[in-house]
């Protein structure tokens, strides 16, 4: 009997000792991981997060591998013809600009069918130390080794390196371990930020994968060029969100040393693993792309990391861009060497001379109308075409200057191009707008991409525009009875269930059936209530709004606004956070502000994050730049994804979004809205050309200028006064605020000022603009002016836009200013409206301002 105890005793110890090295377990305070030793190899047998100070377990654990293989390089064209729903081709031979990227988004490699998979569970593993793992696979082609440590810093993060010896030369693919799957009935959301993002599939292919609306239902493997922060995401019902985050030195930098190498593509990105599950997954080479093609003998070692936390995919979008890849060390390192104050004062020159800014007035049906010539592709121009980009910014830069030359020579022409745009007469489309451009060799205005009219053109071009007019011009009995034409129109394409179509055609037939019209066409509604108080168009504003807030906003899915690019999502995105925003200001739901704080987590998608900006030197047309200088992180793009321009142009420079994101600041105190809006808006002197203060608008462009879109400077003008206005507001907390008007059309949601006074500190005053009458010595110091309407007090109100405390010398030309008189008193103020200091009346002060502060200089002038 003692012998058999003793047989049993020793067998027990021995299975046990067999158990635990077949067993490997990771575990911290936040994670654990359980691997088990299978016929197969090694498998994740249970995954744990922690949620609330218990453990939750995920539901299906993997721990599988995959690489792919190609004996020849995989073919650079496309094969597989894409159709959309209703069995067209897309996206059709007339999107001339679209079709080679297309082209280059649908090949093999880019749907992930190309080459040969492999697919394993590691039959080696041992311990390295407490919290590191070593797994190790050997096969005919390659030697893995692979280590898995939890992150002592990010306690929900798990590094993942893998060091591969290759045994035969081919292409290699190598994808991210795979750490859980996430079953459809189980998804929350998905995100490949700037491609997608939503919360169920979608039916159709062509629109999931171009537009984003609804998720891939195929495994693509997307580019980092366009992919806005490098990590796909995956939320599930049980109350995770998963990502996978590269190293950040896997990724292309986009200008390496002195060219452009933006779309060079090294990395992949996927929401699913090749065979269509859904988990997070990175791809390092790309297959067929740079480094992919190994020889024998040749060793590879990247790193990864997955990241397990119980929070929604926001809150790990703002960990991988903080945590990861360091987004406010890049927003540290911006510091102007021109203020964008000076930018207006240099871009009103530019505009009020004729010939840099290809100012042009011509006839149409006996009236005078003038516009600036634009030299971008608008079908059947013959270098004739024409438009006005912004009205609010330059009825509010006309009102603020004063200038007789904009408010004789400009205005009124522009005023009667935009009347002529509307169709008066009777009709299916009586109220639109008739085209956004005015070709003048051939008399017609048409739309940028094809003949149609658009519903969304007539909330922008007479709504909006008109709107914006009339908070100017309010006893303009004409275009009041024009906005009611509009409003009216819009109600009668409403429809039932609060919509609009995308576009009709001339016949009154709609185009576009495979998209919905994901945008805020409602708000030209809004802008109708607004100005002529008629309770209806509230009421169809909301039925619009709470039609795209359950369909569009809830879901992900959005539309863009540009025609040349198959309104592929762009910064209407942005625009539907601040309609949101006005919708709420009046109905005070909160739905609303929901839905605005929403659409603006989204519009964050749109922003780059990556590369790291850093000093490292640059080459640039001959000059010499610091990496952050020229760094693509902190700026949007026109439209990203699998089609946009931001492919072969990268990021744009047009920050629309800026004033509205110091809102979203002011409203959630999320600080990733304040770091993308100074990203975006300081330090992007590279990209300005110095002698109109025009700055590109591509990035590809540097400081090219406006190029063929002189018009542009109208946005500039608009953007940069609604951000310095947004961060005066909060700033001051408030003490310092004027009324909005309404977004511009097309390019975003920054809005219009100058057509009633503000409030400095409880005192009612006039926005001023005086070119060359207010001048500062530091370039970190943006500033704005007032004027108050009951005495002629000044008040010059001050910005540091730099991390540490700045100062500078002000100095006023009272020629220009204050009708030649001294001040009889000069104060300087803190953001509360105290006096900090006070100084004599001559014209120069020095003032200091605290890092990202306020402060304000108040002179006082006899009447």
């Amino acid at each position: 009997m003692r012998v058999l105890a003793l047989w049993i005793m020793i067998s027990c110890l021995c299975r046990i000792e067999s158990l635990a090295q077949e067993q490997l377990l990771l575990e911290n305070e936040n994670i654990k991981i359980k691997w088990e030793k299978s016929s197969e190899g090694y498998k994740i047998q249970t995954l744990s997060f922690k949620k609330r100070n218990r453990w939750v377990e995920v539901s299906h654990p993997s721990g599988e591998y995959t690489y792919i293989m190609a004996s020849e390089k995989p073919a650079e064209k496309a094969e597989e013809r894409i159709l959309t729903i209703h069995h067209d081709p897309f996206p059709g031979e007339e999107y001339k600009y679209l079709l080679a990227t297309w082209d280059k988004r649908t090949t093999h490699v880019a749907l992930n069918t190309a080459g040969e998979e492999y697919r394993y569970f590691p039959a080696e593993a041992r311990r390295l130390n407490e919290q590191k793992i070593l797994f190790e696979e050997e096969n005919a082609f390659c030697i893995v080794k692979t280590t898995w440590e939890l992150d002592s810093i990010y306690l929900q993060d798990i590094i993942i390196t893998q060091t591969i010896d290759i045994k035969q030369d081919a292409y290699y693919s190598f994808a991210s371990p795979t750490l859980l799957v996430v079953p459809e009935a189980e998804l929350a959301w998905a995100t490949v930020p700037g491609y997608f993002h939503g919360n169920h599939f979608g039916e159709d292919f062509s629109t999931a994968y171009a537009y984003g609306n609804g998720i891939p239902q195929r495994p693509v493997v997307f580019s980092e060029t366009t992919a806005s922060t490098l990590s796909p995401m995956v939320a599930s019902t049980q109350g995770f969100t998963a990502a996978a985050i590269p190293d950040p030195s896997l990724a292309r930098d986009p200008w390496r040393s002195d060219e452009n190498t933006h779309d060079r593509w090294q990395l992949g990105l996927s929401h699913m693993r090749r065979d269509g599950q859904l988990s997070p997954t990175l791809y390092y080479p790309v297959l067929g792309e740079t480094l992919s093609a190994i020889k024998k003998g040749d060793q590879l070692s990247f790193s990864v990391r997955f990241s397990l936390q119980d929070k929604d995919w926001f809150s790990m979008l703002n960990h991988v861009i903080y945590d990861i890849y360091e987004f406010d060390h890049s927003v540290k390192l911006r510091q102007n060497k021109q203020s964008l104050s000076k930018r207006i004062e240099i871009m009103h020159g530019y505009l009020t001379e004729p010939t840099t800014s290809l100012w042009r007035v011509e006839e149409f049906q006996g009236k005078q109308i003038g516009a600036q010539a634009y030299l971008g592709g608008v079908v059947g121009a013959d270098k004739d075409a024409m438009k006005n980009a912004d009205y609010g910014a330059m009825w509010m830069l006309a009102y603020a200057t004063g200038d007789p030359q904009l408010n004789n020579d400009i205005l009124p022409y522009a005023l009667n191009f935009k009347l002529a745009q509307q169709q008066v007469e009777e009709g299916f489309f009586k109220g639109a707008a008739i085209g956004q451009y005015y070709l003048s060799k051939s008399k017609k205005f048409v739309e940028e991409w094809g003949d149609m009219v658009e519903p969304i053109a007539l909330t922008y071009y007479i709504m909006l525009d008109m709107g914006n007019i009339l908070l100017f011009e309010k006893e303009n009995a004409e275009l009041r009875e024009r906005l009611r034409l509009g409003a009216e129109l819009l109600l009668r394409w409403q429809n039932k269930d609060g919509s609009w179509s995308v576009a009709f055609n001339r016949k009154g037939e709609v185009l576009f059936p495979e998209l919905k019209d994901f945008r805020a066409t409602f708000y030209g509604l809004l802008v109708a209530y607004r100005i002529l108080e008629d309770e209806k168009y509230l009421q169809a504003a909301i039925k619009g709004a709470d039609w795209y807030l359950e369909n569009g906003v809830e879901k992900g899915c959005f539309l863009g606004v540009c025609g040349d690019v198959r309104y592929v999502p762009d910064f209407a995105t942005a625009q539907t956070a601040q309609a949101y925003l006005d919708l709420y200001d009046i109905t005070q739901e909160n739905k609303y502000k929901q839905a605005a704080i929403q659409a603006a987590s989204i519009y964050t998608t749109h922003i780059y994050t990556h590369p790291v900006a850093n000093q490292s030197p640059k080459t640039v047309n001959g000059k010499q730049l610091e990496d952050w200088e020229i760094s693509q992180a902190g700026l949007s793009f026109e439209h990203g994804g699998t089609i946009g321009s931001a492919n072969s142009h990268g990021p744009i420079l047009l920050a629309s979004h800026a004033g509205m994101f110091i809102r979203m600041y002011a409203l959630t105190g999320n600080k990733l809205f304040a770091d993308m809006a100074r990203s975006a808006a300081i330090g992007r002197h590279a990209f300005v050309n110095q002698k109109t203060g025009v700055a590109s608008y591509y990035w590809r462009a540097m400081d090219a200028g406006s190029g063929p879109f002189p018009h542009h400077a109208w946005w500039q003008i608009g953007w940069i006064t609604d951000y310095i206005m947004a961060e005066v507001e909060l700033r001051s907390k408030g003490k310092i605020s004027f009324p909005r008007g309404f977004v511009t059309p097309k390019v975003g949601p920054h809005q219009s000022y100058g057509f009633e006074p503000g409030s400095i500190f409880g005192k009612k005053a006039n926005l001023k603009i005086f070119p060359e009458g207010v001048k500062l010595n530091n370039p970190a110091i943006e500033y704005m002016v007032a004027q108050a309407v009951e005495d002629s007090t000044l008040s010059i109100v001050l910005l540091n836009q730099h991390k540490d405390p700045q100062e500078s010398m002000v100095s006023v030309d009272v020629s220009k200013v204050l009708k030649n008189k001294l001040p009889k008193a000069v104060k300087v103020l803190r953001p509360d409206g105290t006096v900090e200091k006070t100084f004599s009346s001559e014209g120069n002060w020095r003032v200091s301002v605290p890092a990202y502060g306020l402060a304000v200089i108040e002179l006082h002038v006899d009447q």
